[in-house]
């Protein structure tokens, strides 16, 4: 063989040597990468999980099919915004990489972590500028537990857990290293979340005024929680589906034990409202929310002539229900609502919200000029579940036999479907909000926030935060501040009702906020708002009228104009009828301090509920269902704040005086 042959050979070795180490080295750097993968982990867990799902199958299968069915609808939905955090960090890294003259060489794989002393010696650390591959699993770990301050977050298996931990880090010479590392861990939360990082503002921005005392928001529950909202229709439907199921096996359980004389119900009613089942019922609605979850809280209000007490209890545990979304879930809906810049608009977002609903939950948050604001934001699906929701819930109720038969539930849940489909829609809720706002100008003893439009869609509010708290909070005030509150209150409703005819109809004590150092009541949640037909005002204000005269006749003849009654009714009914109005005009003919507190107009008209049920012919007219769910709220809160008020004033006033025909 010649000489360059050998020579040729040689190199070929060499070269296959050179391959062959080089791959060895991959190799062992891939087997790092994936001993340090939470990807590894997550797969692990799964496929246990998995495991013991298929081995549990053949005892529960329907239990256990449920929350497979939800586990992998959650990973789902939680590799998309990972995806999505992905796509946005490749993003900033390409318009950076176009801005820098000629072509930006690659990181290195084998770049060193910045040390401690070059992060001390920097103002601020650019998280767009950071190298991913330089975190250690500690720091990513730490990073995790930081963003999400209610829990900690640990990325080890027990297996790896005593190769992979680090040693502990020397306390800092520098004193001021605690606080760049907080600002470089917040740096790199915000670029994760896409946001732009945050330059210090000038000391001039953070201070306070003095005149311009920080606003005091109300907390949720302590027994609040965090818990994913199922948003797909198949999610919900399984979710009734385990409650349908539960109910039946509770209500068998209840029967067996009252047969075997154990304890348990002896009939279908009691064995179906136990409290074993009551729970069940309480704790789907909680889950699911949305309109299902409006309608308990509906229900919850409702006399026990026509819900039975251990329901009632139920839905009264479901109104007080305050769970919250994850912050994974709410950063999918505010991605898709306001696009993955949203947190560049803002100077900060309070990712707790202070306050959660059934159709959605509300956060705080800081305009870029300072302004504090409220952002309520939606749960996924509700908008699209409403007809499915209610179908099933009042279908299940319907089934068991829980209305009365005079109660006329089919035009309640068709009003309620259309009323739910406007507050889920907060396009429509932000221009009533602006509208409100303008009508009620007038009067400075109310006051309606401002609405921030470019943060506003059909799932997102944004609104003025405005000071105050629930009026249910405010019945241990002195009496001159519920006294105020009350005739604030009623003179509010009989404005809506005859002077601009628009009424926000939702009767939740959350919806009015009272400032004490201002004497305001400030108003939100206008979802539920809506305009009344002239015609039909004009009538009710006539059958007001008669009540306040004290002439039956003429409430009589007025109901039956405006459909309350079809003319055939039976003595007892019309006179039960007559009975109700004129029982709640009484506050219009007592010329004098009318005393709510030690009033009995609740109990006097629970005693005609049971007639105007078991012999009522229609329903009443359908804008009589808000109406009077906004004036037996006010009527109760009256009661509540155990308040003495002469209302004739008001009615002379405002009924009389303020209606324009």
């Amino acid at each position: 063989m010649s000489r360059s042959a050998q020579e040729a050979a040689a190199l070929l070795r060499g070269l296959r040597i050179l391959v062959e180490a080089c791959g060895r080295e991959q190799l062992a750097h891939g087997r790092h990468l994936w001993s340090n993968s939470s990807i590894r982990e997550l797969i692990a867990e799964n496929v246990a999980h998995t495991q013991q799902l298929v081995r549990n199958s053949s005892q529960n299968p329907t239990v256990e099919l449920k929350e497979l069915q939800q586990s992998l609808q959650e990973t789902g939905e939680r590799v998309y915004v990972v995806a999505k955090g992905i796509c946005s960090l490749l993003e900033t890294k390409i318009k950076m990489s176009s801005k820098e003259s000629g072509i930006s060489e690659p990181a290195q794989a084998s770049t060193p972590r910045r040390s401690a002393a070059t992060a001390q010696n920097q103002a601020s650390w650019d998280a767009a500028n950071l190298d991913i591959s330089s975190i250690t699993l500690q720091e990513f770990e730490e990073i995790l537990s930081r963003r999400n301050k209610d829990r900690s977050v640990s990325l080890r298996t027990p297996a790896t857990k005593s190769s992979q931990t680090m040693p502990k880090k020397a306390a800092p010479t520098n004193p001021g290293g605690i606080t760049q590392d907080t600002e470089y861990v917040n740096n790199v939360l915000r670029f994760v979340a896409g946001a732009k990082v945050e330059e210090p503002a000038p000391d001039t921005q953070l201070k306070k005024k003095s005149d311009q005392p920080a606003i005091e928001v109300p907390e949720l529950s302590k027994v609040a929680k965090q818990r994913k909202v199922p948003s797909s229709r198949i999610g919900r439907m399984a979710s009734f589906g385990g409650l349908f199921a539960g109910l039946g096996i509770g209500t068998l359980n209840e029967l067996t034990k009252g047969a075997l004389g154990l304890g348990g119900a002896t009939s279908m009613r009691e064995a179906l409202l136990s409290p074993a089942n009551a729970e069940r019922i309480v704790d789907t609605l909680c889950k699911v929310r949305g309109a299902a979850l409006k309608i308990g809280q509906i229900l919850s209000i409702q006399d026990s002539s026509v819900v039975s007490p251990q329901l009632a209890k139920a839905f009264e545990r479901v109104r007080q229900a305050a769970d919250y979304m994850p912050d994974w879930q709410v950063e999918r809906v505010m991605n898709t609502q306001l696009g993955a810049d949203w947190r560049q608009r803002l100077r900060s977002f309070e990712d707790k919200p202070f306050a959660a609903a059934s159709i959605g939950q509300v956060h705080r948050a800081t305009l870029s000029d300072g302004m504090d604001v409220a952002i309520k934001i939606q749960y996924p699906g509700v908008a699209q579940s409403i007809e499915s929701d209610i179908d099933n819930l009042v279908g299940m109720l319907k089934v068991w036999d829980v209305f009365p038969q005079g109660f006329f539930i089919d035009n309640v849940v068709r009003v309620a479907k259309r009323e739910l489909q406007w507050e889920v829609d907060y396009d429509r809720e932000a221009e009533y909000t602006e509208q409100f706002r303008e009508m009620i100008s007038p009067y400075p003893e109310y006051y309606v926030p401002r609405v921030v439009r470019s943060l506003t869609t059909s799932s997102v509010l944004t609104t003025e935060l405005v000071p105050g708290v629930p009026l249910d909070k405010c019945f241990d005030l002195s009496y001159e501040h519920r006294a105020h509150i009350a005739a604030s209150v009623l003179k509010l409703c009989l404005r809506e009702l005859f002077e601009i005819e628009c009424m926000q109809t939702d009767p939740n004590w959350s919806n009015f906020l009272y400032d004490a150092p201002s004497r305001r009541l400030m108003l939100i949640d206008f979802g539920s708002t809506r305009f009344y037909r002239h015609d039909f005002i004009r009538n009710y204000r006539q059958v007001i009228m008669s009540a306040a005269d004290d002439n039956r006749q003429g409430v009589l003849e007025m109901s039956r104009e405006m459909g309350f009654l079809t003319g055939y009714e039976t003595k007892q009914m019309e006179q039960a009828h007559v009975d109700a109005v004129m029982i709640l005009g009484e506050i219009f003919r007592y010329d004098g301090d009318f005393d709510f507190g030690k009033q009995n107009t609740t109990e006097r008209l629970a005693a005609l509920v049971p007639t105007m049920v078991a012999h009522r012919l229609c329903p009443p007219p359908e804008e009589i269902y808000s109406i009077h769910r906004k004036l037996s709220g006010i009527f109760l809160l009256c009661a509540r704040l155990n308040v003495r008020m002469n209302c004739v004033p008001f009615y002379k006033d405002i009924v009389l005086g303020k209606f324009k025909d």
